[in-house]
């Protein structure tokens, strides 16, 4: 366990996402969460999601093979269906299966093309952060392919929240090394987290993209974040288009974290998508290389603990959210 226990525990209540739909087939699928090893299989018509372990012989089932319906384990064959029933035991076909034989499994929800899970859900509906435009059909849907970190999944939203760093980060992509002033901002608190609106002359078309200039436009970039890993980014641009981006990034382990990243937009929509794929990879891996560098791994939630400019407005924000919740001070063991 990589976590503080007590952290654990609040974020074990929290839903997170662990894989894209899409990627999902008929085989069964081995992810981490929280460092909790879990097995995704299709059943039919749903998604199972259940500890990585047959309760024969401790094998993990996504070494094992799935039919659609069903998956089953690769060392003596018992096979698992819905809600992660033992279905047969192919030693003693014509027993009675015992329910010891059947699968720990928590639930899973399909939103925004993500496959969401929580290891310590209540009977309350799921709470899984709300996506702007998503489901307006005058949007284009895009779901990127995942990034994986290595770094603490509090770092990497903190990163995307800020703005200070597009000048020296992000000039090959978008940004302009000679315009690094960060305008005034505040930060709104929500019962989830936090919003602020930035206004500023950064554009955010890429570099090179001359033919799409459009001078004296401010830029608006609306941030939502929903603690404790997921923000959203919603960028107004030239002519009434808007580019919506999740930033939801679940945490494998306190040390390494597997980052989704769904869009949509209203404009370009006829553009290959492999170009915003592209795009988006490139912008990403910029970040990445910083968040895995940062010392000390883990987010300190002490503002003491580091220094601060007013252009932090958000980090200390996203900070402050993340106490509330209960998290420690150093948040990761």
């Amino acid at each position: 366990m990589t976590f503080d226990a007590d952290d654990w525990l609040i974020l074990a209540r929290c839903w997170h996402p662990v894989a894209l739909v899409r990627d999902l087939g008929t085989q069964p699928m081995g992810v981490t969460l929280l460092d909790a090893p879990l097995v995704l299989y299709r059943a039919g018509d749903t998604i199972v999601v259940a500890d990585d372990l047959c309760p024969h012989r401790g094998v993990p089932l996504s070494m094992g093979k799935g039919d659609g319906q069903s998956v089953a384990c690769a060392y003596h064959g018992f096979r698992f269906g819905q809600q992660g029933r033992c279905v047969r035991v192919p030693a003693h076909p014509d027993s009675a299966i015992p329910g010891k034989l059947n699968l720990r499994t928590y639930p899973a929800v399909e939103r925004y093309g993500l496959i969401w899970t929580c290891l310590r859900p209540d009977e309350a509906p799921p709470v899984i952060p709300p996506m702007p435009h998503w489901n307006d059909p005058a949007y284009q849907q895009i779901n990127c392919p995942f990034i994986d970190i290595a770094g603490f999944a509090g770092r990497q939203v903190e990163g995307f929240i800020d703005v200070a760093h597009f000048a020296f980060v992000h000039t090959d992509t978008f940004a302009d090394p000679e315009n690094p002033v960060v305008p005034p901002y505040k930060t709104h608190i929500t019962p989830d987290g936090f919003e602020a609106e930035y206004r500023s002359s950064v554009g955010n078309y890429p570099i090179g993209k001359t033919d799409r200039g459009c001078p004296g436009f401010e830029w608006l970039r609306h941030f939502r974040v929903h603690v404790p890993f997921t923000a959203t980014l919603e960028i107004h641009f030239p002519d009434n288009g808007r580019l919506v981006i999740m930033n939801t990034a679940s945490p494998v382990s306190a040390r390494q974290t597997r980052m989704f990243a769904p869009m949509c937009r209203n404009f370009d929509k006829d553009l290959p998508l492999q170009d915003v794929y592209d795009f988006n990879l490139r912008v990403f891996e910029e970040d990445r290389a910083l968040v895995e560098a940062q010392k000390p791994e883990n987010l300190p939630l002490d503002p003491t603990l580091e220094a601060h400019v007013m252009a932090d407005r958000s980090s200390i924000a996203y900070r402050r959210a993340l106490r509330t919740m209960g998290l420690s001070q150093f948040f990761t063991a």
